[in-house]
C-alpha cells in the first residue's frame, strides 16, 4: 500500500459538515484529504492528535490583506488563528484596477478607511499593475502561508473609469456605466472572487472625504452586478448606513440587484449602539429573501466591535491632550516614565475634563468611560456593566478619568482598554449568540489587516471556539456548528466546494487544535510593516499544528519554512468523486 504523504491520528473530527464530532484518523495525500475513518494504514509523517479536536482550515471571508499579500509571505495575524483561506478586497477598498496617476487617492482612501499608515503603503506596494488582473498576477507570483481571495473594490473601478469625478461623488453616466460592467466581467474571468462597495459615512479618505462610493446609484451597482453576471461567477459584498432612503427600501434595492444579476450577496450585520438601524429586521429581511431563494446572508462578529485604546496603540482616552501630544513621540517607556509622574498626571487630567476639550468625535467618545472597560490579562471580552471605568471609578471615589489614566499604566504600560460601539448595547454579547445561530449568517469581520493600530479582531476564530464552544457561562454553542460557520457555510458562500470539509478528494487544509488549553494572549505592538509602520498582534495558545494543502505552515504558534499558500481564482468546484 502507498504510504500517506501526512497522517493525523487518533483526533475528535469535527469535519465541517456540522455532525456530531467522532473520533478517527485523517489521511492526506497529494494536497488532498485521502481518507477520514480508521486503519488507514501508514504514512510518512504523522501528528498524534490523541486529545485534540482536528477540524478543516477556519475561511475568513472579511479580510483586507491587500496590501501585505504584496510585500510579505505571512498573512499574520491571521494564520496565527487556524485561518487557511481568507478573503481580502472588502469594504470596497483595494489597489486595482488603478491608473498610475490615481495611486495616491487609492492610498489615502485605504489609509481613512482601513487604519493602513500611508507610509507603509508607500513603501511596501510595487506597484506593478494597471488592471485587476496584473494585480492578480502580482499577488500569484509570491507564496504565502494560506490561501488569498481577491475582491474587486468598487472605490478603485470608480476612480479608474471616473476619475475626479467619482471623488466628486458625481453620477455615472451611460458610458461609465458600461465600462464598469465590462470591467467587472473582465475582473471576474481574471480570477476575482467577488465585488466589495461601501454606502457608509464611517468610510472616509485619509483627508475626510467621503468613500467614492457612497452615493452609487442602483443603476451603477446593477450595472457591475450584470457585468458579474455576465461572466457567470463572483459573490457581492455590501457596506451600508442603511439609510437610502431607510433599511426597507434600501434592502429591497439590494433584493432586486441579487434577483438581476443572480450573483449571491453578504452585508456587515451588528448591533450598533446609535439609533436608526434594527438588526433584527435586517435578519429577518434575509430570512425572507432566503425563503423566496435570494442569496442574501448577513456578516457578523462572535463579540463585540470596537477599539483598543492604550499607550501602544494609537488612541487613549487623553490623545488629544496638549500635555500627551508633546509626549507622544516618546518611546513606550519614557513615556510612561513621565505619566507616573503626579504633576504631569494632574495635567492631563485637567486638560480632559475641561469644558473646552479638543478632539473629535471619534476621541470625544473615549470619555465614555460608562462603555469603556479594562481589557485584562487574561482577556474578558464579556465585562459586566458593573466593571466599566465609570462603575468602578464610582465604587473607589475617583473619577473614571483618573481611573483610566492609571489603568493605562499598568503593565508597564502595556495594558490595554477595549470600548466597543457595536454589540455590547446590552452589556454582554446574547446578540452576538442570536446571530451566530442563525442559518442566515456568516462568521466574519475580523478585518484582519486592517486598523493596525486599534484592533486584533483577527484573533475572532480563536475566541469563537474557546469563548462560545467551552467557556461562556450560558448560551454556549455546539463546537461542531461553531466549526461549520468556520469553515464549510463561508466556503460556500464564497463558492470554495473544493475546502471547508474533511472528507476525501478535498483541499487538505486542517487545524489540530487542543482544544482545553485553546486561548488568547495578550495584544502587543510590533514594528515590522514597511518604512517601520506598526500594527497590534496577538498570538494564540493551543494550535498544535495548522496544514495548508497537506503542509503544516506552523507549529504549536511558530511557522514553518513550508509556504504553500497561493492565490485562488475565482470559485473553485468540488472534488469529484471517486
Amino acid at each position: 500500500m502507498t504510504k500517506h504523504d501526512l497522517l493525523i491520528r487518533g483526533g475528535t473530527v469535527a469535519d465541517g459538515t456540522g455532525t456530531a464530532p467522532r473520533e478517527a484518523d485523517v489521511a492526506i495525500r497529494n494536497g488532498r484529504i485521502a481518507a477520514v475513518g480508521r486503519n488507514l494504514g501508514e504514512a510518512l509523517e504523522e501528528i498524534d492528535a490523541r486529545g485534540r479536536l482536528v477540524t478543516p482550515g477556519f475561511v475568513d471571508v472579511h479580510t483586507h490583506y491587500d496590501g501585505q499579500a504584496v510585500w510579505d509571505s505571512r498573512m499574520q495575524p491571521s494564520s496565527w488563528h487556524g485561518v487557511t483561506t481568507a478573503v481580502m478586497g472588502n469594504c470596497g477598498v483595494g489597489f486595482a484596477p488603478v491608473r498610475a496617476a490615481d495611486r495616491e487617492k487609492l492610498i489615502e482612501l485605504m489609509e481613512g478607511v482601513e487604519d493602513i499608515p500611508g507610509a507603509v503603503l508607500h513603501e511596501g506596494l510595487q506597484w506593478g499593475w494597471e488592471s485587476f488582473g496584473d494585480y492578480l498576477d502580482t499577488i500569484g507570483r509570491r507564496a504565502h502561508d494560506m490561501d488569498l481571495c481577491a475582491q474587486l473594490p468598487h472605490g478603485a473601478l470608480r476612480v479608474y473609469v471616473m476619475g475626479d469625478r467619482a471623488v466628486r461623488l458625481e453620477e455615472a453616466n451611460d458610458a461609465d456605466l458600461a465600462e464598469m460592467r465590462r470591467l467587472a466581467a473582465e475582473a471576474m474571468h481574471a480570477g476575482a472572487i467577488g465585488f466589495s462597495t461601501s454606502r457608509t459615512l464611517n468610510h472616509r479618505t485619509l483627508k475626510g472625504d467621503p468613500t467614492p462610493s457612497l452615493r452609487a446609484s442602483e443603476s451603477e451597482l446593477r450595472a457591475i452586478a450584470l457585468g458579474m453576471r455576465d461572466a457567470g461567477r463572483g459573490v457581492l459584498e455590501y457596506i451600508s448606513d442603511w439609510n437610502t432612503p431607510d433599511t426597507d427600501s434600501e434592502f429591497a434595492m439590494v433584493r432586486r440587484l441579487v434577483r438581476e444579476s443572480g450573483r449571491p450577496l453578504s452585508f456587515s450585520l451588528a448591533q450598533w449602539h446609535r439609533p436608526g438601524i434594527d438588526w433584527r429586521h435586517q435578519l429577518a429581511l434575509t430570512a425572507q429573501a432566503a425563503a423566496e431563494g435570494l442569496e442574501i446572508r448577513g456578516q457578523v462578529a462572535p463579540r463585540s466591535i470596537g477599539v483598543l485604546l492604550g499607550l501602544q496603540g494609537s488612541r487613549n482616552p487623553f490623545t488629544s491632550t496638549a500635555a500627551y501630544r508633546g509626549i507622544a513621540a516618546l518611546p513606550l517607556d519614557e513615556r510612561v516614565s513621565i505619566m507616573r509622574d503626579p504633576a504631569f498626571r494632574a495635567r492631563v487630567l485637567a486638560e480632559f475634563e475641561a469644558p473646552n476639550a479638543a478632539g473629535d468625535g471619534f476621541q470625544r467618545r473615549m470619555g465614555a468611560f460608562d462603555l469603556i472597560f479594562p481589557l485584562g490579562d487574561p482577556q474578558d471580552y464579556e465585562p459586566p456593566l458593573s466593571d466599566s471605568i465609570a462603575a468602578r471609578a464610582a465604587r473607589q471615589g475617583c473619577t473614571a478619568a483618573a481611573l483610566a489614566y492609571d489603568l493605562l499604566l499598568e503593565r508597564d504600560g502595556r495594558g490595554f482598554l477595549i470600548a466597543p460601539f457595536a454589540n455590547y448595547a446590552d452589556g454582554n454579547l446574547d446578540v452576538c449568540g442570536e446571530m451566530l445561530a442563525s442559518p442566515h449568517t456568516l462568521m466574519g469581520l475580523g478585518d484582519g489587516g486592517a486598523h493596525v493600530s486599534i484592533i486584533s479582531d483577527a484573533s475572532y476564530t480563536t475566541y469563537t471556539l474557546a469563548h462560545w464552544g467551552r467557556d461562556r457561562a450560558r448560551g454556549r454553542l455546539p463546537v461542531e456548528r461553531l466549526v461549520r460557520k468556520l469553515t464549510s457555510d463561508n466556503a460556500r458562500a464564497v463558492g470554495l466546494m473544493d475546502r471547508g470539509v474533511l472528507a476525501p478528494g478535498m483541499k487538505a487544509d486542517v487545524n489540530v487544535i487542543d482544544f482545553d488549553r485553546l486561548r488568547l494572549e495578550s495584544p502587543f505592538m510590533a514594528d515590522d510593516l514597511p518604512a517601520g509602520g506598526r500594527r497590534l498582534l496577538q498570538k494564540a495558545v493551543g494550535y498544535d499544528a495548522t496544514i495548508v494543502s497537506g503542509q503544516v505552515t506552523y507549529r504549536h504558534g511558530e511557522a514553518t519554512q513550508a509556504l504553500p499558500g497561493r492565490l485562488v481564482r475565482g470559485a473553485q468546484p468540488a472534488p469529484v468523486a471517486a
